[in-house]
């Protein structure tokens, strides 16, 4: 055996022993178990649905404490526009007023957040902004609008429940529940996290394709 030989096995060995020490360590975290603080303000409801999208309710608690609800909008807008979450403007605002109340300096009966709640509860609810449903919940990574991705173009799904008076009950209820076999055998998954509104909502926005 030669000098360059036994460098090259030298230089082997070394690398190999380095890529063992180098090998990740697996570490299995704990499972996520922190709730929100329940809450009657309709601004709760919407952080259960949209704020455990992108992190941990313990987030919340990471905030300094007592911030007034200002801030707490403030807040809600930084993640709307700076990080993308799917929030309309109506939603930042309950989900602020909620968070204010729920963690930081502000109160239930504050003239700001009465006048919130009560403008929700003459609504039905916060306005539910389908844009944002559809991006959240991939929608568009199965469906186009006028043509056929993995499943149906949305207009093609208009046209077939056109003149049906049960269409937006049908559609939302599909939407939720998912299945198979209307349009051959490619299942659609079920969306079990939308509330009915919301279900209607897209079904609504579909059949108007």
């Amino acid at each position: 055996m030669n000098r360059t030989t036994i460098i090259t096995l030298g230089l082997v060995i070394g690398l190999t022993a380095a890529s063992i020490s180098a090998a990740p360590t697996e570490i299995k975290l704990p499972p996520d178990t922190s709730t929100l603080r329940a809450s009657e303000l309709p601004g709760y409801a919407v952080a259960l649905q949209k704020c455990s999208i992108c992190h941990s309710a313990d987030y919340v608690s990471f905030q300094p404490p007592n911030m007034n609800q200002a801030q707490w909008t403030a807040e809600m807008t930084k993640m709307q526009h700076s990080y993308g979450a799917p929030l309309s403007d109506d939603e930042v605002k309950l989900i602020g007023a909620y968070l204010a109340v729920a963690y930081g300096g502000a109160k239930a009966t504050d003239p700001d957040v009465v006048a919130l709640s009560a403008t929700a509860a003459a609504t039905g609810g916060a306005a539910i902004d389908v844009q944002a449903l559809l991006n959240s919940n991939a929608c568009l990574a199965c469906h186009a609008i006028d043509n056929k991705v993995v499943g149906p173009a949305f207009r093609d799904v208009a046209t077939k429940y056109k003149g049906d008076t049960t269409a937006q009950d049908k559609l939302a209820a599909y939407i939720q529940k998912g299945g198979v076999g209307n349009w051959g055998q490619v299942p659609m998954p079920p969306m079990a996290g939308l509330n009915d509104a919301q279900a209607k909502a897209l079904a609504t926005f579909v059949l108007k394709q």
